[in-house]
């Protein structure tokens, strides 16, 4: 699994007029099962997602098609971890997904 943590290089105006591209990427690859959840920081300096791929360099792949990317408005850190443990109800939504 990745946390993948993106943080604004740009001002929030030039974020908020790319944010519908933003979603509609976000939503492509929530049914791809790529990531499982995501939302924006507090306060608002970026966002996280947590995803699962192939590999890390599959996940650097598919964030460079991410707008805020592809324009230059945000950077991104992305930490592989290994899950040790879980609730019961997201280890049945993994099962899902598997």
């Amino acid at each position: 699994m990745f946390i993948i943590d993106l943080h604004y290089i740009a001002p929030l105006e030039q974020i908020d007029a790319h944010m519908t591209e933003h979603m509609k990427f976000l939503n492509i690859c929530y049914k791809e099962n790529v990531f499982l959840t995501s939302g924006r920081k507090v306060p608002r300096t970026g966002g996280i997602i947590i995803a699962q791929a192939e590999s890390k360099e599959a996940l650097e792949q598919i964030m460079a098609e991410d707008p805020f990317c592809k324009n230059g408005l945000a950077e991104i850190t992305i930490t592989e971890f290994q899950n040790s443990q879980m609730h019961p109800a997201f280890r049945a939504m993994m099962k899902e997904l598997s």
